[in-house]
């Protein structure tokens, strides 16, 4: 039996919204393949919904009960699919969403490269019907029991250990991709090269690498990671200015506006100026129950173990 109690819930009200969020520990088979297992309801008032921009992240699957959002990353976009997919990002998700109870699966690079049979750079910054998409469609065997309300939380989180630990199977690069990985979220790099050092492999080796489980080149990933720091700590800090949330690897705050506009699409200012009715709080739900408030700032874990 499964342990569907996770590692703690937490609730979130405003005058519209409730969110109550939930994190499960992926067991041990599954080590450095996975963020969390995680599952959410939210319930809009007046049977409204509400907008929100989830931050760069790495690949999901994201299954609904109850209404089905419409997302867009980029030029992509995929409304009223109960199954929703997504590639690795580097711009944000902007989603529109009702109330409903989802189940989401992060995959971190390791578990793209025991799951997923195409390179992550091909899937970057998509978001599609997981049921219509060549790579994501063997997932969607989940959706009739992830999308059933009437099933306990206990089953559906079952039904995804017992698909996931069929679907998996091992691949050659994975003591590569750990310690990429590993180096990425320690934020001790700054130069491709240095990187790479770190990495005990060429250049090209890590970039070969990078394009194939990671979706984007290693700069690019560097550059997400000094980001992400930033923007975690601005929405962890409520009244925080920029300037305090802003990393110390940015030269100045000119750098640092004209990242956050590549990545987020957006001004600082006018991210600041918007409401995060779902993102807020489950960004401080996943910090203060799974420890980190973002995937893309989850560390690797041990994988030789799956």
């Amino acid at each position: 039996m499964s342990d569907a109690t996770g590692m703690g819930a937490a609730e979130h009200r405003t005058a519209q919204t409730v969110v109550k969020s939930q994190f499960f520990p992926p067991p041990s088979q599954f080590d450095g393949c996975f963020t969390t297992f995680y599952h959410a309801d939210l319930k809009v008032a007046g049977g409204g919904t509400v907008t929100d921009y989830l931050q760069p992240e790495w690949s999901n699957i994201r299954f609904f009960a109850g209404a089905c959002p419409t997302s867009q990353i980029g030029d992509s976009h995929v409304s009223g699919a109960r199954f929703n997919a997504t590639g690795p990002s580097s711009l944000p998700c902007h989603f529109e969403l009702g109330s409903s109870s989802m189940w989401g699966v992060g995959f971190l690079p390791l578990g793209w490269a025991r799951f997923m049979d195409a390179p992550a750079y091909d899937l970057a910054n998509i978001a599609c019907d997981g049921a219509r998409h060549p790579v994501f469609a063997k997932f969607d065997c989940l959706s009739d029991v992830l999308c059933d309300p009437a099933l306990t939380m206990e089953a559906q989180h079952e039904a995804i250990i017992d698909m996931l630990g069929r679907l998996m199977r091992p691949n050659r690069d994975e003591p590569r991709i750990i310690k990429i990985h590993t180096a990425l979220v320690s934020g001790e790099f700054l130069a491709v090269g240095d990187l790479a050092d770190a990495c005990n492999m060429s250049i090209r080796t890590l970039e070969r690498m990078c394009h194939r489980y990671f979706g984007f080149t290693p700069k690019l990933l560097m550059r997400r990671q000094r980001f992400m720091r930033s923007l975690t700590s601005f929405m962890l800090h409520k009244g925080s200015r920029w300037t305090e949330a802003m990393d110390g690897e940015y030269h100045d705050q000119a750098q640092f506006t004209r990242e956050f506009s590549e990545f987020m699409t957006m001004t600082p200012s006018r991210y600041a100026s918007l409401d995060h009715p779902i993102l807020s709080s489950f960004m401080e739900a996943r910090a203060r129950i799974w420890g980190s408030a973002a995937q893309t700032l989850d560390p690797p874990v041990n994988g030789e173990g799956g």
